[in-house]
């Protein structure tokens, strides 16, 4: 069984940089905010509460890749 790869505390930029394929499933969520300024700070808990995502639905999907 592998470890989760990526976490709900860890930034959308921290993702972006581990896996860049984690753009693609963030924008079909409907979190188009992936290049933005506050992404890159902002963990991805904090980006789905924003959003109305659940985010543990959203690293369900995530750590897939």
């Amino acid at each position: 069984m592998r470890m989760a790869e990526f976490t709900k505390d860890m930034t959308i930029g921290e993702m972006l940089r581990k896996n860049p394929e984690v753009a693609p499933v963030l924008m079909s969520a409907g979190m188009h905010c992936v290049g933005c300024p506050s992404a890159q700070g902002e963990t991805l808990e904090e980006a789905a509460m924003v959003h109305g995502m659940n985010v543990d639905e959203l690293l369900e999907a995530l750590n897939q890749l």
